[in-house]
């Protein structure tokens, strides 16, 4: 199943991310969105360390074009906001494959977009960033940080996101009040939301799962575990996670849950390189589904999200760069669940299984 693998895809990233520990967010639709792209503009070693990672490329494109098509669709209620961009950003020097225009075409938000790179590449990276500020609502204003972008970049590729929608059952306004919550660096008072209702729930191989139903078939996946996160999530892999979230079934709730707002830029040049993806950031690079310069290799990916959740729903927006150059150019009493430790966060479209975020929260 395409799931299966985004799934995959997602749970390696999430663990290469948060290596260290500490909160963690990223977005797997937007970085596999991007990678994807560049998978398809790839050949030879390159294409397959990617298609390694990612599984099969039919399947995971036609997942993250269904995902994008059936969230902008109100499903009763008010409809989430939804906008997706996938920009080709190129320098006017560097030819372009027919091929490559044409699949970027069948993407959504799709655009091909000329950039001043060699001439002048801080005014390309300010046309980037705005576009991008754009796409997700000011709340990636920046995403390509100063001196990422210079005269030897040919090629920017783009995915950026924004999603908000509004939980079918709010959590009153009132009720929210700290409550502690005990952190890897002590007990403090977090401002913690109080729900109870009648709630997707789960509890199964050392996990608590609490889905919370937005609109237009969007839902954020609450996941605590019954002990520490880190020794939970190490046995956390896609068909654990498969069958815990199969196995949620409707239960009264008494949910306290603390705000959310996260904020986490990272550079994926390391994480992927460790996932194995590495040809395509060295000169054995074979990039020739896009162009037919035989010079082009990828010298970075950057992504950032932002993740707020809160009384009313939740709001991300997320953003993922792939910089080009030129080389040398059933129980009836409800359930309490008390979030008072760190847990995992998903927000996914339920039709699809498309993960739009995934987050560790450690310090709420």
């Amino acid at each position: 199943m395409a799931t299966d693998s985004h799934l995959r895809f997602a749970l390696a990233v999430h663990a290469a991310l948060g290596a260290e520990g500490g909160n963690s967010c990223f977005s797997p639709y937007s970085v596999a969105s991007a990678l994807t792209l560049a998978a398809r503009a790839a050949r030879g070693r390159t294409r397959e360390e990617l298609v390694a990672l990612l599984g099969d490329l039919d399947e995971q494109t036609a997942l993250l074009r269904e995902a994008a098509r059936l969230a902008e669709e109100a499903r009763g209620g008010e409809p989430p906001e939804l906008a997706v961009a996938n920009t080709l950003w190129a320098d006017d020097r560097l030819p372009l494959k027919d091929s490559f225009k044409a699949e970027l075409a069948g993407w959504p938000g799709a655009a091909i977009a000329s950039a001043p790179f060699h001439d002048e590449p801080e005014a390309a990276r300010a046309l980037i960033n705005d576009d991008v500020g754009r796409t997700t609502r000011g709340l990636i204003p920046r995403l390509l940080p100063p001196g990422s972008i210079d005269e030897d970049v040919a090629a920017v590729l783009v995915n950026a996101l924004y999603l908000k929608a509004a939980w079918r059952l709010p959590f009153r306004e009132a009720n929210t009040s700290d409550a502690p919550f005990h952190a890897p660096s002590g007990t403090r008072d977090v401002p913690t939301m109080w729900l109870s209702e009648s709630v997707g729930y789960a509890h199964a191989d050392g996990w608590q799962a609490v889905r919370l139903v937005a609109a237009g078939g969007l839902q954020t996946l609450v996941l605590l575990p019954d002990g520490d996160l880190a020794e939970a999530e190490a046995a956390l892999d896609q068909a654990a996670l498969t069958s815990l979230l199969d196995g949620i079934r409707f239960k009264p709730v008494e949910l306290a849950l603390p705000k959310v707002s996260l904020d986490l830029p990272s550079s994926l040049t390391g994480v992927l390189r460790g996932l194995g993806v590495r040809t395509m950031f060295t000169d054995e690079a074979d990039l020739g589904g896009l162009s037919p310069d035989p010079r082009l290799t990828v010298s970075e990916v950057l992504h950032q999200a932002v993740l707020r959740v809160d009384e009313q729903g939740f709001e991300g927006a997320a953003a993922t760069a792939v910089t080009m150059r030129l080389t040398s150019m059933i129980i009836d009493e409800p359930v309490a669940v008390t979030v008072d430790r760190p847990f995992l966060l998903l927000v996914r479209h339920a039709g699809t299984g498309a993960l739009y975020f995934l987050a560790r929260v450690v310090e709420p």
